[in-house]
């Protein structure tokens, strides 16, 4: 875009317009931002730092020591199948030449991931010197775009076995998360001992950072201890999996919630949950059944916010839907431990077998209530037994 500036000159008193030279207004160059990206994933696949430093503006060391992170996270993370193209332009351009691009980036973990995810990220470029200059990444809201962890700065990592931890803190942080996953991989196997598979599990520094991380809205997992979901965007069917924890909820947990916290995402990760969506109440239920298995917690415990509500509100006419499970939904904490109830419930009055078939049937798309009935246990009779169960223990408590 070029700006004509009128300059009034007087003459002799009289007023007289002469226009100046054109001034150049900054705009975008798609053609720059390709070069740049190009640079940066040239970087990232060589583990190269000083290159990656060399893509951030002078004037801009916090650009500088991102991307130095970020090359770090690449060694550490064994990144692989790292790509960025360019998509579009952003709103305007500032008018210190710096403005917002789309990029459509891949990565994958050696080792942990079959294949790679994907997601679009608004990068931040900035003029220099040598041409244009990536200063930061961001999550792209418009399109519900991820931002991933590893674009956040430099990262601790920890490793044991099938188990990769990433965190944004101290790399104590990482290593009890490790040692919770290697836990939580025992606790899934004893109830199902055909899971084989690699675990990542990924640490924001705020609850605020994992709904940018999940392309989430602001505020969607204030309330939620952890979520398995899909690395990058949701409607990639074969994308990896991984579990993200919440640390302003997760780090307030005892040792043992923290504990069944991760066994229960485990459980998700074991029975491919996110890809094969059942009854949400089995869903969450059969997860928690199989976490708490064994820890022998009194009913005070595994459901005191249950018979709190169902004092409070009345027991319950069914067991949970989907809008209860909501991540912002009230009463959530409750709908867990009712779900958990009606899991144990089958598994008390039929054998675990049974329920573990049951869940198992659930995830191939078979009807529920055939399932339940197959099983000596109808979806009717359940439901009631589950009632007389909440009844029992808000008239005990």
């Amino acid at each position: 875009m070029v700006v004509l500036v009128v300059i009034v000159l007087v003459r002799d008193g009289r007023q007289e317009v002469a226009p100046a030279p054109p001034v150049e207004t900054p705009r975008a160059s798609p053609a720059e931002a390709a070069r740049a990206l190009a640079a940066f994933v040239e970087a990232v696949q060589q583990r190269d730092a000083p290159a990656m430093e060399r893509l951030a503006p002078s004037e801009l060391p916090a650009a500088r020591e991102l991307l130095s992170g970020i090359a770090a996270n690449a060694r550490s993370l064994d990144l692989t199948a790292v790509s960025a193209r360019y998509v579009d332009q952003v709103d305007t351009v500032s008018s210190d030449g710096s403005w917002t691009g789309v990029a459509e980036l891949t990565w994958q973990l050696r080792g942990f991931d079959d294949e790679p995810a994907r997601s679009d990220v608004a990068v931040l470029f900035a003029p220099d010197s040598e041409g244009l200059g990536i200063a930061g990444f961001e999550a792209f809201a418009e399109e519900g775009g991820r931002l991933p962890l590893w674009l956040r700065g430099r990262l601790s990592v920890a490793r044991a076995d099938d188990v990769l931890v990433m965190a944004d803190g101290p790399a104590n942080v990482a290593e009890a998360a490790t040692d919770r996953a290697v836990r939580g991989i025992d606790v899934v196997r004893r109830a199902l001992p055909d899971w084989s598979s690699p675990v990542v599990v990924e640490i924001p520094d705020s609850a605020r950072s994992l709904d940018e991380t999940l392309g989430a809205e602001p505020g969607t997992y204030a309330g939620i201890a952890a979520v398995t979901a899909p690395a990058g965007r949701a409607s990639d069917v074969d994308g990896p999996v991984h579990v993200f924890v919440n640390p302003d909820v997760s780090d307030g947990l005892r040792r043992m919630g923290a504990q069944v916290v991760m066994s229960h995402e485990l459980v998700h990760v074991a029975t491919d949950a996110v890809r094969r969506p059942v009854e949400p109440w089995l869903l969450e239920g059969f997860a928690d059944y199989v976490a708490l298995r064994g820890t022998r917690l009194p009913d005070r415990v595994t459901l005191g916010r249950a018979i709190e509500a169902a004092r409070r509100d009345g027991v319950p006419e069914a067991l949970p839907t989907a809008a209860d499970f909501d991540p912002r939904a009230r009463n959530l904490q409750a709908r867990y431990e009712e779900a958990w109830l009606a899991c144990r419930i089958i598994a008390e009055r039929v054998g675990e077998r049974a329920l573990i078939e049951v869940y198992g049937a659930a995830t191939r798309r078979d009807d529920l209530e055939r399932a339940l009935n197959g099983a000596g246990f109808g979806l009717g009779d359940l439901t009631a037994t589950w009632r007389d169960e909440l009844r029992v223990r808000v008239r005990r408590q």
